[in-house]
């Protein structure tokens, strides 16, 4: 299992992997494709979510996601203190919110109603579907107005691609 996911690991961005610290965005198609997709959503003013299996990588996309959307986002994982959490969620749910949340897939998948968000993305898939679907089910909870968007993020040829057939 551990080789497993150190694979995905190297799908998410090999910075991860290497766990060195310099996220260049030009060093992972997974940040390239991110950075369009999130360009699209701040054009437009919507706010989205950003789901990971991995706590550590959880920063170095709020950094990157922060210049794109030309403000600062949000962090939820393991971590959060409990007492903050409500606080977190409330502040992504005001109008003038944050523009982004990212969230690690256990901590933020249950208990949270985030209908602020127009788009949900996967920038990693977990073996158990049930657990994204969870996640995702996050922004369709009461008081959803908006049409909402799911991204889910797959590397051709590797371990990512054998569990998306899976899942499938």
């Amino acid at each position: 299992m551990l080789f497993r996911s150190r694979f995905k690991q190297i799908c998410n961005h090999p910075s991860q992997f290497l766990n060195d610290g310099f996220y260049k965005p030009q060093d992972s198609g997974k940040f390239k494709r991110l950075s369009e997709i999130c360009q699209e959503i701040a054009d437009r003013q919507e706010k989205a979510l950003i789901f990971s299996q991995f706590r550590e990588i959880t920063q170095p996309l709020c950094v990157f996601l922060s210049k794109i959307f030309g403000r600062p986002g949000i962090i939820l994982h393991g971590g959060t203190p409990v007492k903050q959490r409500k606080k977190i969620v409330d502040s992504f749910q005001s109008e003038e919110g944050p523009p982004f949340f990212v969230l690690s897939l256990k901590a933020g998948g249950t208990g949270l109603n985030l209908t602020a968000a127009s788009h949900v993305i996967h920038f990693d898939r977990w073996w158990n579907p049930a657990v994204e679907n969870q996640a995702t089910d996050r922004t369709f909870r009461i008081g959803q107005t908006k049409n909402v968007v799911v991204h889910k993020f797959i590397c051709q040829g590797t371990i990512e691609d054998k569990i998306n057939v899976l899942l499938e």
